[in-house]
């Protein structure tokens, strides 16, 4: 009787010892073997995208169980960080919302490895149209695009119609999208038609200038901008476009101005196909025909060639179901989950034939093959590339671009000013 005490005695101590020092057992295995796996997101209840997925991963893998972690949107890569730094091991996928937010949790080594797992399964990282280059560390890939927004041109057919001139085409460069835009301008007041519009975010302008893969929005020298600010701001006192400061102060949205029929072309996120159909389907726009081309290119620059911005999926470093959790993450990111994806309105990350087809066949998507084809896209650079100072630098990218869109800071005086600051924050 004493031998049993005592050996009790030293199973608590050294059990007491492991916990005590931070280790952890390994979650005992279900009974009847089901594994559930803890997917940490956000905006369950708005996000069309989450419960298709898991409905059809759990139908294959009858004993899988996908369970929902919902940190909410407005800090959710901070509360993910937070969680995961506690050494949270619940959580096993995680979903990453931004390139900063991602690049904090890689630091701080939070976030699986995925080469070996990319390596054995096979995975084609090409489909991922270059994005997953874009955020690779040291060589190291710790998420997978399974989201991907990129830039397009709407264009409102009816303006085109009425003012007799073709429709854009898939493959214009700049000078040529400026040259239709001056010509598609027309009227004044109430009647005026702008030919082009650009939001009054930064990057409806400053992006144009890394469609030629030679520089980068992060690089701490901004000169390669001038032509295309000088391009926006000739516009802009020619009248082919809105007021940048008008637009600021009123807060005007994107859609209000395309909706009324103000605007023959603009620059936009695919995010807004969605919005667009829906609006005409409810009759609250006066829009009736549209329809996508491809972004605008420089010379020499592929057609098709674009900005974007990803949502990606990781695994958990905490988690003791990296296996499973990766499968699940090869499910959502690949062709069978975008698929998927796109059955729900969203742009997948991956955007093959099968993709389009779905998504081009969206009632309410336009008929013409031109617009299908805009969906085809050659080369996605990030908005944002991966970067530990990125935020510092958007924050002076911002602010210089407001001065010089609303004529309080020359171009060159602008650009000047941006390389002074950012290459201060890259000395640091």
């Amino acid at each position: 009787m004493k031998k049993v005490v005592l050996v009790m005695v030293m199973v608590c101590l050294v059990v007491g010892f492991g916990f005590a020092n931070g280790t952890k057992e390994a979650a005992p295995a279900s009974p009847s073997g089901e594994i559930t796996l803890k997917w940490a997101l956000w905006d369950i209840a708005s996000t069309t995208y989450y419960e298709p997925l898991i409905k059809a991963y759990e139908a294959t893998h009858p004993k899988v169980k996908i369970e929902m972690l919902d940190l909410g949107s407005a800090d959710f890569m901070t509360m993910l960080q937070t969680q995961l730094s506690g050494g949270d091991s619940s959580i096993d996928v995680v979903t990453i919302k931004d390139i900063p937010g991602y690049n904090n949790l890689v630091k701080r080594n939070l976030l699986m490895n995925l080469n070996d797992k990319i390596k054995s399964e096979n995975i084609n990282l090409a489909q991922y149209g270059g994005t997953t280059d874009q955020i690779s560390v040291d060589g190291k890939l710790y998420g997978i695009p399974f989201r991907s927004d990129f830039w397009l041109v709407y264009y409102n057919k009816d303006l085109f119609d009425k003012a007799k001139v073709a429709y854009p085409t898939n493959d214009m460069t700049f000078a040529q999208y400026d040259a239709l835009a001056r010509r598609m301008t027309s009227g004044v007041g109430a009647d005026k038609v702008y030919g082009a519009h650009y939001h009054t975010w930064r990057s409806a302008v400053q992006l144009f200038g890394i469609l030629d893969g030679k520089h980068t929005i992060v690089d701490g020298t901004y000169d390669f901008l001038k032509p295309y600010y000088q391009m926006v701001l000739n516009e802009q006192k020619d009248g082919i476009v809105q007021d940048y400061a008008t637009l600021k102060t009123s807060s005007t949205h994107y859609s209000g101005v395309f909706y009324n029929n103000s605007v023959a072309m603009m620059n936009m996120g695919s995010w807004f196909i969605a919005t667009l159909i829906n609006q005409i389907d409810q009759g609250k726009t006066e829009v009736k025909n549209w329809g996508l081309v491809k972004y605008p290119h420089a010379e020499g620059v592929p057609a098709g060639t674009t900005l974007g911005t990803i949502t990606s999926l990781g695994v958990s470093n905490a988690s003791q179901k990296k296996d499973a959790a990766f499968d699940f993450v090869k499910f959502v990111t690949g062709g069978e989950g975008a698929q998927i994806i796109a059955k729900t309105g969203t742009i997948p990350a991956i955007k093959d034939d099968q993709v389009i087809k779905i998504i081009a066949s969206m009632p309410g998507f336009p008929t013409d093959q031109a617009s299908r084809d805009a969906l085809q896209v050659v080369k996605t650079y990030l908005e944002m590339p991966l970067h530990e100072k990125a935020g510092e630098i958007e924050v002076v990218l911002n602010q210089v671009h407001d001065e010089i869109m609303t004529n309080n800071i020359s171009i060159d005086a602008g650009l000047a000013k941006m390389n002074e600051q950012v290459q201060k924050i890259l000395s640091k």
